[in-house]
């Protein structure tokens, strides 16, 4: 039996009670190990990705008016950068901002 195959019966039936070899088992192991890194390896690369959302996204995110961001950005707490005439927000700030 192939581990892709014992790993959807496993989901499908939660509850089922299977024997299987020790060598299926340590298969279906090494899948799930390899399917984690390749899941968190993701995570760490989008994590380190910059993004740079709009005004109108910024304020959504957190539940502001416009205005609030003008003034926090002349009060230095959220400053804008301008990228090709409009002003972005790094989404890094914004998460600071959020995390509190």
């Amino acid at each position: 039996m192939k581990e892709l195959d014992l790993l959807q019966l496993v989901k499908e039936h939660p509850t089922v009670n299977l024997t299987i070899t020790a060598g299926e088992l340590l298969g279906m192991i090494e899948v799930c190990i390899s399917r984690t890194k390749k899941d968190l390896e993701q995570q760490i690369t989008d994590a380190n990705v910059e993004t740079y959302p709009s005004r109108q996204k910024v304020a959504e995110m957190l539940d502001v008016d416009l205005s609030t961001l003008h003034r926090w950005a002349k009060a230095g707490y959220l400053v804008p950068i301008e990228i090709g005439g409009k002003r972005r927000y790094r989404m890094s700030d914004v998460k600071r901002i959020l995390e509190g």
